[in-house]
């Protein structure tokens, strides 16, 4: 009978601990969607949502040259933007490719420090 009760008394904690923890939040609705692929191998995607964000990419397959063993690669540039909670605009854009790596710009993005050189040149 203790084998009985410690088992119904664990799956009750166990259905407690496995409901949703936080409130359901607000479905946003997307107002556009594409998504769109090439047969030589590029693609496009881009969306629209109701609270505003916005999203978009672009892909484009790179011959030969691409990969780190000269396999093909792909190039893809795009962009995002929403507002944050303090309702400043965030854009920003990127290119990520097999030479640079992902590259954003976006004027919310922190920038490096200049370099001074310590030495100068005679």
């Amino acid at each position: 009978m203790t084998k009985l009760r410690i088992c119904i008394f664990s799956f009750l904690i166990i259905a407690v601990h496995s409901r949703p923890q936080g409130p359901a939040g607000q479905e946003i609705k997307i107002i556009s969607q594409t998504n769109e692929i090439s047969p030589e191998g590029g693609y496009q995607w881009s969306y629209e949502t109701e609270n505003g964000i916005k999203a978009q990419e672009t892909g484009t397959l790179k011959k030969g040259k691409g990969g780190p063993d000269g396999e093909d690669a792909i190039v893809a540039q795009g962009s995002y933007s929403y507002t944050d909670k303090e309702g400043n605009q965030i854009s920003l854009q990127y290119v990520a490719d097999d030479e640079g790596g992902f590259q954003p710009q976006g004027a919310h993005l922190p920038t490096s420090p200049q370099f001074h050189p310590i030495f100068k040149k005679p």
